[in-house]
């Protein structure tokens, strides 16, 4: 009886280890982040910044969702949002099958160490007054991710991995390179084993060898640990390197969403297009077909009735001036928001 009991005991793990990695990571529902710019005595009369407007995707374990569009569009407020950084106006966010998008003081902090943000200027995320071993191992002595006596050698262990020198311990943040800075944060963000790492343009202000040596490390810790990315970059040649979906933003909302390889491939929505056009290529005989957008981008605070795009896009129709679009999936996880295709 009790090795009937053992074998059923390990059936029942087995399938709920098997339904977890079926599970994506996270999952964020019609997610919304409004802030308030002018309060009424009547709630209608509100008036809110819709930085991040009705957004939903996937990240799968071990996988790597790159975000992109251009300055003011939302992605570092997504990013943020989903991290609980700010309090979720409105949606879901599911880590690992639960909800975390409400959670608040004790039952939030026993999750953090789970998600981590890495952000665009090193040198503002570290504080000038520790050294490398006391930024890194800061929030280790806080969640008690080893104990006491492991404590250095686990934080020199991290340092390693990250590729910084074990002499770094006792030195300070303005005695390094932005190089140097940037893998400072990351091995910060990866002492707590976290399984989701939000990248917030982490290359952005560093030379292109220095970035491909970030990129690397990026893969490379992906590899060993599983992690999962979201990278969020204006910069859409690593975005193609690194990611294995890719989300497109236009002023707090997702107009196209899809595997790297069809986006890339077949840009469907005129948004998507004109980014991509503005890619350089490195053929002086090749002619680029560049399509230029006119007006600049609307106010989050008061966005354009119908679709958000259409105030700026060559391929304007009426239906786009009073219908919002519907974001539907046009095969393969190919999602797009646009009159152009069929809505039903």
């Amino acid at each position: 009886m009790t090795e009937e009991r053992k074998s059923e005991a390990a059936e029942v793990s087995a399938s709920a280890e098997a339904a977890q990695a079926h599970t994506p990571l996270l999952q964020v529902n019609h997610l919304k982040k409004y802030f308030p710019i002018k309060k009424s005595f009547k709630k209608e009369n509100n008036v809110y910044l819709k930085a991040v407007d009705d957004i939903s995707f996937q990240v799968d374990r071990g996988k790597t969702v790159g975000i992109v569009g251009e300055s003011g569009c939302g992605k570092t407020t997504m990013g943020r949002t989903v991290l609980r950084l700010y309090d979720v106006t409105d949606g879901e966010i599911l880590f690992e099958g639960k909800d975390i998008a409400h959670l608040k003081g004790e039952a939030l902090r026993k999750v953090r160490p789970n998600f981590q943000m890495i952000f665009q200027d090193p040198y503002a995320s570290l504080s000038p007054r520790l050294t490398v071993g006391e930024l890194i191992g800061e929030a280790v002595r806080v969640h008690k991710i080893v104990p006491p006596s492991e404590y250095k050698d686990y934080i020199i262990d991290v340092m390693k991995k990250c590729g910084l020198q074990t002499h770094y311990y006792e030195r300070y943040p303005h005695e390094f390179s932005g190089g140097q800075r940037q893998r400072i944060c990351i091995a910060k963000a990866l002492a707590l084993k976290p399984k989701l790492v939000i990248c917030d343009e982490p290359v952005s202000a560093l030379d292109v060898s220095i970035q491909a040596q970030v990129i690397n490390l990026f893969k490379d810790l992906q590899e060993r640990d599983n992690l999962a990315y979201i990278f969020i970059s204006h910069d859409l040649s690593v975005v193609e390197h690194i990611s294995d979906e890719v989300g497109v933003m236009y002023l707090g909302s997702m107009v196209e969403y899809g595997n790297k390889e069809d986006l890339f491939e077949n840009p469907m929505h005129p948004y998507t297009q004109a980014l991509f056009s503005a890619v350089p290529v490195p053929d002086p005989d090749y002619k680029m077909n560049r399509v230029i957008l006119q007006g600049d981008i609307p106010s989050p605070a008061n966005p354009p009735v119908g679709c958000k795009f259409h105030t700026r896009c060559n391929r304007c129709m009426d239906i786009c001036k009073e219908v919002t679009p519907v974001y539907k999936d046009y095969g393969n996880g190919h999602c797009v928001a646009c009159h152009l295709y069929p809505q039903d």
